[in-house]
């Protein structure tokens, strides 16, 4: 599983991104009220980021998808600033750079949809991706921004675009 496809995410790819965001929250005992567990967006990724401001995208490789991860304008954050969200990858396709890709791909297109700045939440739970948005450039707040209703997250991070 060398080559991998990064594209946006298609109705069809609905019903998979929710059982990868569900099956990654569990592995890392995150699943818990407060976090994308429980968000009605995630079984239906495909409509909850078909506003222009907005973007998905999925990695696939051999016929199957690894994972996604998307950019969207959440309410009551800073002019300029969008959110780095629902960025989950399965087990085998983790190490491979993908992350790193997929990050690269937001971070793109929010440049081009005119954003300064991509905010992210998330838990120390996750503690495979916090060093990647490290590597990436992100840098730590003090207090969250907006209002993603994700009061299970209790770090947050900036990078400038």
């Amino acid at each position: 599983m060398q080559h991998a496809l990064i594209r946006p995410v298609q109705p069809q790819d609905n019903v998979q991104m929710a059982a990868i965001i569900q099956q990654v929250l569990k592995e890392f005992n995150a699943n818990k009220p407060g976090t994308a567990y429980f968000d009605n967006s995630t079984h239906d990724v495909y409509n909850s980021f078909r506003n222009p401001a907005a973007g998905y995208w999925v990695i696939s490789a051999q016929g199957h998808i690894w994972g996604g991860g998307g950019i969207y304008p959440t309410e009551g954050l800073p002019s300029g600033y969008c959110e780095l969200v629902k960025l989950y990858l399965l087990p085998p396709a983790r190490g491979r750079g993908w992350g790193r890709q997929l990050i690269a791909q937001c971070l793109q297109a929010a440049a081009q949809k005119g954003y300064t700045h991509v905010y992210l939440e998330t838990m120390p739970e996750l503690h495979t991706a916090i060093p990647l948005y490290e590597r990436t450039g992100f840098t730590y707040l003090p207090a969250p921004l907006g209002q993603s209703g994700h009061y299970g997250c209790n770090v947050w991070m900036v990078k400038a675009l």
